[in-house]
């Protein structure tokens, strides 16, 4: 279960440092709602208002001393190092000690002017004992709640962390797409040198059109389907200068322009379909397919297999980056099938947008 606080607000009231002073007066208030009843306490009435005063003053710092040492010192070097046992004992002692000073300075305070309100060692353990178990369940009471805040805390860093890495890794996968894609290019185009200069001329122009989506559109974190797809039919337009014999097809369905994805979604599987089609004997193919269903995108990119099948060159790191980025982008909302006939390689992705 992961904590996410949509009001900006409030997270920024419980843990902004710059709120620190307000979280600070809001727990003197409520302090002060716990303490002020000593003004009405029915034994003190006859007392004058200044020594009732002072009294309550005592009482008041006593609830803020068990608290601050709880919150500042104890919490922290025990409760949240999970060391439960040293941190109840540590309590105990800090509870006592603070109502020890405490019966002490209000002794002195009433006790020469109300001698007959203390009836006896009897009830005085009585009192005493109570606030002990008051300030007990006030102790563990602010122990939840800074746990709960910790846990809180904990959480968002997680988010966080989680979010960070998968920016990361997610850049990461893009980076090793674009390096092999470049490669693949250049090479295309140093072939075409030896051939035909100016037909290498026009693939040099048409690989700075592809370069130049890389460097502006891929860095972005969406596109639009449509411009993944114009960079497709350029990627396969050169192949198609560079290769006799080979024929593509890039069909589209649906409303293709209201769909924005991940920049450079389906090099890979074109890649792949293009480096595993090569016939130097036979015609070769490749058919992409983007259909488009409300919610839902249903990819397809079928290739002509060659005659004799390199079983070196089969598989890549391009589909085992893609598998990894799918799982990234789209965890539990995407499913890819392979297909393969004597003829024919497929691969099939049915993405929820």
């Amino acid at each position: 279960m992961k904590w996410r606080i949509d009001d900006a607000g409030i997270s920024d009231f419980l843990f902004s440092p710059r709120c620190r002073v307000h979280r600070h007066l809001l727990l003197q208030a409520v302090v002060l709602l716990i303490t002020v009843n000593v003004f009405w306490y029915e034994p003190l009435q006859s007392l004058p208002f200044v020594q009732r005063f002072f009294g309550w003053l005592v009482y008041l710092i006593t609830i803020d001393a068990v608290i601050y040492a709880n919150v500042y010192l104890l919490i922290p070097r025990y409760l949240l190092k999970n060391r439960i046992g040293v941190y109840s004992l540590a309590a105990l002692g800090v509870i006592l000690v603070v109502m020890g000073l405490t019966v002490t300075a209000q002794g002195l305070l009433y006790e020469s002017k109300l001698p007959t309100q203390y009836g006896g060692s009897l009830a005085m353990f009585v009192n005493g004992f109570s606030g002990i178990v008051t300030i007990g369940f006030l102790t563990a009471g602010v122990a939840a709640i800074m746990l709960f805040r910790h846990w809180i805390l904990y959480s968002v860093r997680i988010d966080e962390l989680e979010s960070a890495t998968l920016q990361s890794e997610l850049k990461h996968l893009r980076n090793q797409i674009n390096p092999h894609f470049l490669f693949n290019m250049l090479n295309n185009a140093n072939v075409l040198m030896r051939k035909d200069p100016a037909e290498a001329s026009e693939v040099l122009f048409k690989l700075e059109d592809l370069l130049r989506y890389q460097m502006n559109d891929s860095s972005r974190e969406k596109i639009a389907l449509h411009s993944d797809i114009h960079f497709l039919n350029d990627y396969l337009n050169l192949e198609k200068i560079r290769r006799d014999n080979f024929e593509y097809t890039i069909t589209q369905e649906g409303d293709i322009d209201g769909v924005w994805l991940p920049p450079l979604l389906f090099i890979p599987f074109v890649e792949n379909a293009v480096k595993h089609n090569f016939d130097s004997e036979n015609p070769s193919y490749v058919r992409v397919s983007f259909v488009v269903d409300g919610d839902r995108l249903d990819f397809q990119c079928v290739n002509s297999k060659p005659a004799v099948v390199d079983k070196k060159k089969v598989g890549g790191l391009g589909l085992a980056n893609i598998r990894r980025r799918l799982a990234l982008l789209y965890p539990g909302r995407y499913l890819m099938e392979r297909l393969e006939t004597e003829n024919s390689y497929t691969i099939k992705l049915h993405l929820e947008l």
